[in-house]
C-alpha cells in the first residue's frame, strides 16, 4: 500500500469544503477509507486544523472532526529530531513546510500531496498535487 504524506492545506479543503479543491481531497480520503494507500499526516496538522476548525464552530464540534478524521489518517509524531532537521535546513523557505518535509521523510513517506507546490520544490519526495496523484493513479474523482 502506498504511503502518501497529506499537508495541511489538503485536509483543510476536505474539511472546509474549499472549492474547486474537495472533490480531489475527498477522492484521496475516499481511497485511504477503501484501504487502497494509507494516508499520513504531521501531528502540526492537528494542531493547525483545530485551530482554524475553533474559529468556525464550538470545541466539541471541532473535536468530533478531528476524532473522525484521525479513523482514516495515521497521524505522524513531530518530534526533537525533526525539528532540529527543519532548524538546521536552508532550503525550505517556510518553517511549517519544511517540518512536514521532514516528518514526511523521516516516516517513510513515498509522496507529498499538497497544493502548494513551489513550498516543496527542494523535497527529495515526490511532491504533486492530490489532483495529479489521482490522474497518475487513473482514479475518478468521489
Amino acid at each position: 500500500m502506498r504511503k502518501i504524506f497529506i499537508d495541511t492545506n489538503i485536509v483543510i479543503d476536505l474539511l472546509s469544503k474549499r472549492t474547486p479543491f474537495f472533490e480531489e481531497a475527498a477522492t484521496l480520503f475516499s481511497l485511504a477509507d477503501k484501504n487502497q494507500i494509507e494516508i499520513s499526516i504531521s501531528s502540526l496538522t492537528i494542531a493547525n486544523t483545530s485551530y482554524l476548525l475553533l474559529k468556525q464552530m464550538d470545541a466539541n464540534k471541532a473535536k468530533s472532526i478531528i476524532r473522525k478524521l484521525r479513523l482514516i489518517v495515521k497521524t505522524l509524531s513531530l518530534d526533537d529530531k525533526i525539528i532540529g532537521l527543519a532548524l538546521n535546513d536552508e532550503t525550505f523557505s517556510d518553517f511549517e513546510d519544511c517540518l512536514h518535509y521532514f516528518t514526511a521523510l523521516e516516516n517513510n513517506q513515498e509522496i507529498i500531496i499538497t497544493r502548494n507546490l513551489k513550498d516543496f520544490k527542494n523535497s527529495k519526495l515526490p511532491t504533486m498535487t492530490a489532483k495529479q496523484f489521482i490522474e497518475m493513479n487513473k482514479v475518478s474523482f468521489v
